[in-house]
Formats: structure tokens, C-alpha cells, sequence
């Protein structure tokens, strides 16, 4: 029977988001270098996992930080972040498409004061893949959030990344033992089966 819902994601795998966190960045805070030399080989894992995703027409989301610039836009933060040698690396990796969906956030949870649980809820959301920096803070704070509201957890080990490898294992730890998540590597996450 054909569905009437006007979503374009529509199929049998509409009830996974993927959400990538804060990977709109130009690592121009005290140790961003730090962050930043751990972040561009998970860029690169994301950008493989996003593939994979967009293929069984997983909806992607990015969460970012606004930066302080109350009157930004997504697509402008996009802009001046490619205009950095560093942001521009990771953009070129995992540059977001026209029919992904963006989230601006002020603090380190993407569901603190943002309308992301509205949106998930439309999408008909019931578990969410997540991936990106900082592991330890905004990864790890929006899993807290996201266990709270009752969605089931993947966090790719290797598409999170933090100040240092033992950091963000810790955190990854952390989540897997508390939040109940999945920390697999993204090569053996069967996006099918979630």
C-alpha cells in the first residue's frame, strides 16, 4: 500500500537518523590543534558511513554549534568554516547535501533548546547513529540526552573523536556501559539491521 506521508524518507529504514555532531569547524580554540589531528581520519569514516547511509535513505542530520552568532545560518557557518585551511579539509570529506537536515545548537547537547526532538519525531525516529567531536563532550552530552528520550544508541568508535585517544575511549566506554550503546566500528554496523 502506498504511502500518503509527504517524507521524503519514507522506507523501511525511516525510523534510523544519522547524526553528525559539530564537524563544521575551524578548530581555532585552545586545543584545537589537538582535536583537530584526531578529527580529520574520523572525518574520513563518517564521510564512508554517511555514504552507506544516504544509499538506504537514512536522513542525515547535522548538529553544530552556532558559534556564538545568534544571527548565522547553517549554510553561512558552512561558508566561513570552508574559508579555513583546517574546516575546509573536513568540509571537502563530508560537505552537507541539499537534502540533509541542519540543527544549530548553543550548547553541547544537540537537544538542549534546539528543535531536534521535533524534527526526529517527524522523521519517525526511534534510533539514531552518532558521530563526531568532540566525543568526551558534545557526542557524549547529546547520548545522554538521547538515552533519556529513549532512543536506541550507535556511536561508531571510529567516527568520534577527542582531544586524545584515551578520552575518547573513555567516553566511548562510558556510553556503551551506561547509555546501553552500540560502539562498533562503522564497517561492521549493518545499517539493515538497526
Amino acid at each position: 500500500m502506498a504511502s500518503t506521508n509527504s517524507n521524503p524518507h519514507t522506507n523501511d529504514f525511516q525510523h534510523v537518523a544519522f547524526l553528525v555532531v559539530d564537524m563544521i569547524n575551524d578548530f581555532s580554540f585552545k586545543d584545537g590543534d589537538q582535536l583537530y589531528k584526531h578529527t580529520l581520519p574520523v572525518a574520513k569514516n563518517i564521510a564512508n558511513l554517511k555514504k552507506r547511509a544516504k544509499k538506504l535513505d537514512i536522513p542525515v542530520l547535522y548538529v553544530n554549534d552556532n558559534y556564538g552568532r545568534w544571527q548565522s545560518d547553517f549554510p553561512g557557518i558552512v561558508n566561513e568554516m570552508r574559508r579555513t585551511e583546517r574546516g575546509s579539509k573536513i568540509i571537502d570529506l563530508i560537505e552537507p547535501d541539499d537534502d540533509d537536515y541542519f540543527v544549530l545548537k548553543p550548547q553541547y547537547s544537540a537537544f538542549y533548546m534546539t528543535p531536534l526532538e521535533l524534527l526526529l519525531d517527524y522523521l519517525n525516529v526511534k534510533s539514531l547513529i552518532i558521530a563526531g567531536i568532540a566525543g568526551n563532550m558534545c557526542v557524549h552530552f547529546t547520548a545522554n540526552d538521547a538515552y533519556m528520550r529513549h532512543y536506541n544508541l550507535y556511536i561508531p568508535s571510529d567516527c568520534t573523536a577527542s582531544n586524545s585517544k584515551f578520552e575518547n575511549e573513555q567516553a566511548l566506554h562510558l556510553m556503551e556501559q551506561v547509555l546501553k550503546a552500540e560502539t562498533i566500528v562503522s564497517t561492521d554496523l549493518d545499517l539493515k539491521k538497526i
